[in-house]
């Protein structure tokens, strides 16, 4: 539970380092984002289902190792 905790910090550390390198992330088609005067709403389903099944398969390939 420690190390998931480390690797998630890291990875928040990089993302907010490196934003501007992943201009991408999070404005893809299908990612809802409703801004209005008083009101934003902003949730990334396609995003994190790309993210899903990216870390699905590195777990699978590291498990297979």
């Amino acid at each position: 539970m420690i190390i998931a905790g480390m690797v998630i910090v890291v990875a928040g550390v990089l993302v907010y380092l490196f934003a501007n390198k992943l201009g991408w992330f999070g404005k893809l088609p299908g990612d809802i984002r409703i801004e209005k005067e008083n009101f934003r709403l902003y949730m990334p389903i396609t995003t994190m289902i790309l993210l899903s099944l990216l870390l699905t398969l590195i777990i699978n390939i590291i498990r297979r190792i």
